[in-house]
């Protein structure tokens, strides 16, 4: 696919000295810069809270149970 892109004159140097420094062109270097940051975006996953309670000794159900009976205890809810 092709498309056309406006960049501002720094990024066009800055991207052209990164294509002289691999050896490659400047449609290489976008193909893995857009490589790369669908990558990035993809393994970020979509839920930031996801893993949270990996590193906790506790069960997270477990936490959740007793902390409602708190709740109930107090009778809020």
């Amino acid at each position: 696919m092709r498309t056309i892109i406006e960049l501002p004159e720094a990024q066009v140097e800055a991207l052209d000295a990164l294509c002289r420094r691999e050896g490659i062109s400047r449609a290489e270097a976008i193909r893995r810069a857009v490589a790369a940051h669908v990558r990035q975006e993809r393994d970020r996953g979509t839920d930031p809270a996801f893993g949270i309670w990996k590193a906790r000794r506790v069960d997270g159900l477990d936490y959740q149970r007793r902390a409602r009976l708190e709740w109930d205890r107090s009778g809020r809810r």
